[in-house]
């Protein structure tokens, strides 16, 4: 077992156990309920059940499983997950929220590549057993548009295309506030925390990142962001727009406003992956792919529009 001991930031103060958890290490809360049951959860060195509720200030100690252990990929099918592409090389998929690009120590839930493999899909073998197939990543609480290799020249092609900054990435976020100026560049370091390593930062000898964002439309609450990520760091939308002031609706962990969060009705950051594009790698045609805000996003920014747009 690895043990992770983190501090409980003010915006979960009063949330269960399960689902603080599944926020601040991006696991399932089935799973969140699991440990609390195992009695793998101490509260200020106090085990807790998965209803109990979090204090700020408070310590949390988690016993997750030895990361060392091997995993499998569990074929299981995810409802609402579409293709939106297929040819022999690729297949594009609009994955929803609650699931990730593949298995990892501590996840159980649902994954692209599990999901694939429920339907038939066949996928490149390179790259680690676990995540064949898989050339750039989702966060599980991000929905939206991913491309996965089929053949073994579309894994190398999409690697180096994504490696080279060549593959069009847009998002669409609702950042609290209103961004300085409407069209810019946040061009910031990123690695992590230096306190929290559950948690990603705004740090001097971090990684290179860049994101590029346009203001689509601004209310007296948020502003609804059209982004560009030029590198793709882990959480890096959600990182830099925190860094500036102006966290993503719904993101507690990067410290959004939790009333606005519960009055929109999310239990994730508004950040949808709405369009990819990429140029095949055989046969060098541009391959361009959009989605639709799904449910919940739609249902939050018609809420932040009619509470606070007048």
């Amino acid at each position: 077992m690895v043990l992770r001991t983190l501090p409980v930031p003010d915006g979960l103060a009063g949330e269960r156990v399960d689902a603080a958890l599944a926020r601040m290490l991006g696991f399932s809360r089935t799973q969140a309920a699991e440990l609390a049951a195992a009695g793998a959860v101490q509260l200020d060195g106090r085990a807790v059940g998965k209803s109990d509720r979090l204090t700020a200030g408070s310590w949390l100690e988690v016993d997750l499983p030895d990361p060392a252990a091997p995993v499998e990929v569990t074929p299981e099918p995810v409802p609402g997950m579409g293709v939106v592409h297929e040819d022999d090389d690729v297949v594009v998929i609009d994955k929803p929220v609650g699931v990730a690009a593949h298995p990892s120590p501590g996840w159980t839930g649902p994954t692209v590549v599990g999901a694939l493999a429920a339907a038939g899909y066949r996928v490149s073998t390179s790259g680690a057993a676990e995540r064949q197939g898989i050339v750039h990543r989702l966060d599980v609480g991000t929905s939206g548009l991913m491309v996965v290799a089929k053949s073994e020249a579309a894994y190398t092609g999409l690697k180096r295309a994504f490696k080279e900054r060549t593959v069009e990435k847009v998002y669409h976020a609702l950042a609290q506030g209103h961004p300085e100026p409407t069209v810019g560049t946040i061009d910031a370091p990123i690695g992590r925390h230096p306190s929290n390593d559950w948690r990603f930062a705004v740090v001097a000898d971090g990684k290179p990142s860049v994101t590029h964002y346009e203001v689509l439309e601004m209310l007296p609450a948020a502003s609804l962001v059209e982004v560009h990520l030029e590198t793709g760091r882990t959480h890096q939308i959600r990182v830099h727009f925190s860094a500036v002031r102006h966290p993503l609706v719904g993101d507690l962990t990067y410290g959004a406003d939790p009333v606005l969060a519960t009055h929109t009705g999310l239990t994730r950051q508004w950040l949808h992956a709405v369009r990819l594009g990429f140029e095949h790698p055989l046969t060098g045609e541009w391959v361009s792919v959009e989605s639709a805000y799904p449910d919940d996003l739609a249902a939050a920014l018609e809420t932040v529009r009619g509470a606070y747009g007048g």
